[in-house]
């Protein structure tokens, strides 16, 4: 999986599947214990998002991207890009644990002048490809960098996490649409598909259904997949392309909030923040401290 042979990769490789398994989800409830964390402590966050999307970034960084922490700007690297910017505080402590920077640097999230700000910042720690937060933003950016593979010759990967609210950007269909056509195969985009945005339930704003179907219309290949299985998400991601000279549309059904009893699939927990007792709850739920 891992492309560099180097140390995160050669953990993965004589690792048992097993055990691979249970680390992950081990990695996943910490993300999940220090991003509300980080929220709290900032009084800002968009915590619902974070927990949701925790599994996918765990098992791509720590487990499927051909990546080395310390050789961070490797030409030949793949590219992930966070369409959802506003998930910051689960990417950020994502990127800590896979070694990309010194985790004490969390204690100044969103602090003024912070490298860890609210939404992403191109290289402002090593592991950010793109500035992001503006929805509808990344996908498009995620296309420009599989083109550049392609004309490089180059065997690089671009992977794109969106949010199932943000699909309802103009700007993503474009960019779905040049990536079909362009049959860039080295591309796959995950859904963090949890049913929920600011304000309510996607299917009552703004319904994207059938969205598979709109994916395939698109000449993508699609896959379902339970984003909060770590086993099935690593199959899925050995088995990219889903198809030769399309690009690759994973839609991960995810719960917002998932791993606190009281914070999933409640919408008003898009970008609310935890009390200290309401984070001291969580984080026993989650095994954290």
């Amino acid at each position: 999986m891992q492309g560099h042979g180097d140390a995160v990769g050669l953990q993965v490789a004589t690792e048992s599947r097993e055990a691979l398994v249970r680390r992950l989800r081990s990695e996943a409830s910490a993300v999940r214990s220090q991003s509300l964390t980080l929220v709290a402590r900032a009084r800002l966050g968009h915590p619902g998002g974070d927990l949701s999307s925790a599994d996918v970034l765990v098992t791509l960084y720590l487990a499927a991207l051909r990546i080395d922490p310390a050789d961070p700007w490797n030409p030949e690297r793949d590219r992930f890009v966070m369409s959802k910017g506003h998930n910051s505080a689960a990417f950020y402590v994502t990127l800590a644990r896979a070694g990309f920077f010194d985790p004490q640097l969390l204690d100044h999230y969103m602090a003024p002048l912070s490298a860890l700000n609210g939404h992403p910042k191109s290289r402002a720690v090593p592991g950010i490809e793109a500035s992001t937060g503006p929805l509808g933003h990344g996908l498009p950016v995620a296309v420009g960098m599989s083109l550049a593979a392609k004309l490089d010759g180059s065997t690089r990967r671009v992977f794109c996490l969106v949010g199932d609210g943000e699909l309802q950007e103009g700007s993503n269909w474009e960019a779905l649409m040049t990536a079909g056509h362009r049959r860039l195969d080295n591309l796959t985009v995950i859904v963090d598909r949890n049913g929920l945005q600011q304000g309510g339930r996607t299917e009552e704003i703004n319904s994207l259904e059938p969205l598979g179907d709109k994916a395939r219309a698109f000449r993508w290949a699609v896959r379902e997949v339970d984003g909060h299985d770590h086993s099935k998400l690593l199959d899925l991601f050995e088995s990219l392309p889903l198809e030769r000279d399309k690009p690759s549309f994973v839609i991960a059904c995810t719960h917002k909030g998932h791993g606190v009893s009281f914070i999933q699939d409640r919408v008003e927990w898009h970008h609310r923040v935890p009390t200290a007792e309401e984070l001291g709850a969580a984080l026993s739920e989650l095994g954290g401290s």
